[in-house]
């Protein structure tokens, strides 16, 4: 019997297929805007700038600056450059650091957002902003923050290294394995979750030989879409609060770090959230924290936490910081078992 439960949708556009791109401009009209930011990282402002080309007047200027867990300095950087441009929308053009900065403008000035997604993180489809200041990273969620339209052409995912494309879909994944032990999971997110991580799954196995697949990068575009439908839609557990932890206070990179953490943040819930996890583990011939660690070791994943340059001595803070504040898990959050954790974490050793 399907049990009581709610389940709020976010509204929003997705545009899905090789050649959306083109799309960029007709939607930037469709919400009414005329003058456009485009925001990116540096790595990727030489594609910013081929759709500012584009899309012609639309484009207002580029910000260039988007940066790893979203410091407060460069959105207040970002904001006076759409000001001076007498801009009216973003377009962000990226993964989750561009995505990011996207969301905290418009969190504070209400502009519209359209996001361009050329990596898997699927946070363009979530209401949620993971901001940094003082080196602690905090979270916030809000209607405001959730992107207007999203456009995912699988063309522009054929160049995102081999490297990349793995962390960024296990990033994604996280996300999917934590939605279906969620206090707040219903029938139709688990249904997502299930779904998207075996899309990445079966995707991310033919991209690691075969990085210009396109019906594998699409694949992998659709997994991403709907693991982040489930990051949008219930909340989160452990898992993120690790690696929001280890991201924003020791400064490591996002996609890895949830790459490196998943398969022990979902050991450590593999008997409180057995039968919830019992799907998620099938893909992964039947055990959730030693599957997943075999599948990322599979696709040449980063796999311990000291490769990312944590040291060891930091492990006990990053264990206080983890368990500081109460938040729900369908385990207990015990500090010595998340030292524990972390530390096998850092060492690269196969959950059991």
């Amino acid at each position: 019997m399907i049990p009581s439960f709610a389940f709020d949708i976010n509204p929003g556009r997705i545009l899905f297929g090789s050649g959306t791109i083109d799309a960029v401009a007709d939607e930037i009209g469709r919400l009414g805007a005329k003058r456009a930011l485009i925001l990116s990282t540096p790595f990727q402002r030489a594609d910013a700038q081929k759709l500012a080309e584009r899309i012609g007047p639309l484009a207002g200027g580029i910000f260039s600056e988007a940066a790893m867990h979203t410091p407060v300095a460069v959105t207040l950087k970002a904001m006076a450059a759409f000001e001076a441009l007498g801009a009216d929308c973003v377009v962000a053009l990226g993964g989750g650091s561009t995505i990011g900065l996207g969301k905290a403008i418009a969190w504070r000035n209400d502009a519209p957002q359209i996001v361009v997604a050329t990596t898997y993180a699927g946070s363009e489809v979530t209401p949620i902003l993971g901001q940094t200041e003082n080196g602690i990273k905090t979270t916030v969620r809000d209607a405001k923050i959730l992107p207007k339209v999203v456009i995912y052409d699988p063309t522009l995912t054929i160049e995102l290294p081999v490297a990349m494309s793995v962390t960024s879909g296990l990033n994604a994944m996280a996300h999917a394995v934590e939605g279906v032990y969620a206090r707040d999971r219903n029938p139709v997110s688990s249904l997502m979750a299930v779904e998207g991580v075996r899309a990445l799954r079966d995707a991310l196995r033919v991209i690691v030989k075969q990085p210009e697949d396109l019906p594998a990068r699409t694949n992998a575009l659709y997994g991403s879409w709907l693991c982040g439908c489930v990051l949008g839609t219930v909340g989160m557990s452990l898992h993120h609060k690790l690696c929001h932890t280890l991201g924003g206070s020791f400064d490591l990179p996002h996609a890895e770090t949830h790459a490196i953490v998943l398969p022990h943040s979902a050991a450590y819930n593999a008997q409180a959230a057995a039968a919830a996890l019992q799907p998620l583990a099938d893909l992964f011939g039947g055990s959730i924290g030693g599957g997943l660690y075999d599948f990322a070791k599979s696709l040449g994943a980063p796999l311990a936490l000291r490769e990312l340059g944590l040291k060891e001595s930091q492990l006990d803070v990053a264990a206080d910081l983890a368990v500081k504040n109460p938040y729900w898990n369908p385990r207990p959050i015990e500090r010595e078992a998340v030292r524990s954790l972390l530390q096998r974490a850092w060492e690269g050793v196969r959950p059991e």
